[in-house]
């Protein structure tokens, strides 16, 4: 027979201080209310349609295709329709103050930053043994291997295996420092002389390098990096002051 357990908020609150996960969710109200003072600041506003709309998409990406199927979410989110409400408010409300004070700056951040935006088009295969490492590389260079052969026998990862150590268009920030300097004097498509990093040792096939694109996908995530720059400076420069009584004793 089952039993049944009540759980109170300050059951939940406890639990909250043992996962040590106040100085994030402090956090996160710090930057809400951070982000509604400087949009009622700027004088902006959220219209129904915008808040429909964002709903609707919210539905869509958590897969609620019913009216049955929210109201299940909401449950086990312990939220109610305001909060709900609240929840897609503070998601419109960020997105249209990161426009308001980051939209016209985005193409000159992109300009000046551009080659930190230049991709590549690589696999890989990261090995323990440098000895190895160089011997595989001249095997594939000599033509005694392909670099398929080399990662369906080396790498451990099996859908990595599969797509041959495929990593797909990686950004030249994204990569150590070690790694893109080899990579971006390539000579596509080209196999590198292992490179050895706190990783291990990696041994690349550089199949592209791709010139930085201003479009849709980039421009967002500019955007959405200026904007948490931004939230940041904001929050360490906010002083706080949080009270959260505990009935337990302090050990």
């Amino acid at each position: 027979m089952s039993k049944a357990i009540t759980i109170s908020h300050e059951d939940i609150l406890h639990q909250v201080k043992l996962s040590c996960q106040i100085p994030e969710i402090v956090e996160q109200i710090v930057s809400r209310k951070v982000i509604e003072d400087a949009a009622a600041e700027a004088g902006i506003k959220v219209e129904t349609e915008e808040l429909q709309k964002a709903a609707d998409s919210l539905r869509l990406i958590s897969k609620l295709n019913s009216a049955e199927e929210t109201r299940a979410w909401l449950q086990k989110n312990s939220l109610s329709l305001d909060d709900f409400e609240e929840l897609i408010y503070t998601n419109v409300i960020s997105g249209k103050l990161a426009h308001h004070l980051f939209a016209d700056k985005v193409e000159p951040f992109f300009v000046e930053h551009q080659l930190d935006y230049a991709g590549v088009v690589l696999y890989e295969v990261v090995l323990d043994d440098e000895d190895l490492a160089m011997e595989l590389f001249y095997a594939i260079t000599e033509g005694e291997m392909s670099f398929y052969e080399v990662a369906h026998q080396y790498i451990q990862d099996i859908e990595l295996r599969r797509k041959g150590g495929y990593q797909g268009i990686v950004r030249r920030k994204e990569l150590k420092p070690e790694i893109s300097a080899a990579v971006f004097a390539a000579t596509p498509p080209q196999v590198l002389k292992p490179v050895v990093t706190s990783k291990g040792v990696h041994l690349i096939l550089v199949e592209e390098i791709v010139e930085p694109e201003l479009n849709n996908k980039l421009r967002y995530q500019i955007l959405s990096d200026l904007f948490a720059g931004w939230l940041k400076q904001q929050i360490d420069k906010t002083t706080v002051v949080a009270s959260i009584e505990s009935n337990s004793k302090a050990a």
